[in-house]
């Protein structure tokens, strides 16, 4: 996979992209992470990238031919029978970047993202260029570098040979649908709490179904909108409407 990154803050990506999982991937040559300072890409003497909005209003707006310039100079139709590449705006009005997203763009041979500042986009970029834009919350930060990076890394880590194991990622909170189930190493005992005994009983059936369980109740107690187009079975449906009524009992411990 190759990523480009449209930044004007380069220096920003360089421990990211060099350090733990996302330098072991580049250094394998797994993914190639590139960066692209899209002021280089300016058309002026003072190389600005941004300008006043037209109907007047607070804050400076980015504009568009230092963007097409950019993205076209690492992909061009007329010179490559390479497929279009997912052009990702980062932006607090794009769609909320889920688990399932992460999957979906695993499977790409080239993202390129736009990292904007100021107070937003000129429209033609999102209209004419971009084929997703992605939200990591709704909040707003100052730039796309930090949600770009945390996408990025979400994505990498799921392509073959990124990780050691590669259950890792299929058994992930929201890989399957349900929060992660609770994790023991060793020693067994630590202070006054023990590991459950069923996770060193050496039954696997058992612990599989253990560990099932709990990534159900977890789910239920802190995500349960996640459980609602989940497929669980008829018993562990009747087992949780029995914890939702214990849970509305006035003495509740739940």
């Amino acid at each position: 996979m190759k990523i480009d990154v449209l930044t004007l803050f380069p220096p920003m990506f360089e421990g990211v992209f060099s350090a733990s999982i996302l330098g072991k991937a580049r250094d394998k040559g797994i993914v190639g992470l590139n960066t692209v300072n899209f002021r280089d890409f300016a058309n002026n003497k003072h190389n600005t990238v941004d300008d006043y909005p037209y109907g007047g209003g607070g804050g400076m707006v980015l504009k568009a031919e230092p963007i097409f310039s950019a993205v076209e100079s690492l992909w061009d139709p007329a010179q490559t029978a390479a497929p279009k590449p997912r052009i990702i705006l980062m932006c607090p009005q794009g769609e909320p970047f889920s688990q399932r997203k992460a999957e979906e763009l695993a499977q790409e041979q080239h993202l390129i993202f736009i990292c904007g500042h100021y107070e937003g986009y000129d429209e033609r970029i999102r209209e004419h260029l971009v084929t997703d834009e992605l939200s990591i919350g709704d909040y707003v930060l100052t730039g796309g570098e930090l949600p770009a990076m945390a996408v990025i890394d979400s994505v990498v880590r799921l392509l073959p040979g990124v990780l050691g194991n590669e259950t890792s990622a299929v058994t992930d909170s929201f890989s399957t649908g349900l929060l992660e189930y609770p994790h023991y190493t060793r020693p067994v005992q630590f202070r006054d709490w023990l590991v459950p005994d069923i996770l060193i009983s050496g039954h696997h059936a058992n612990i599989e179904q253990w560990r099932r369980e709990q990534a159900i109740l977890r789910t239920w107690m802190k995500r349960p909108e996640l459980l609602d187009n989940f497929p669980l079975t008829p018993k562990e449906k009747r087992w949780l409407a029995e914890l939702e009524l214990k849970k509305n009992q006035p003495d509740s411990s739940l």
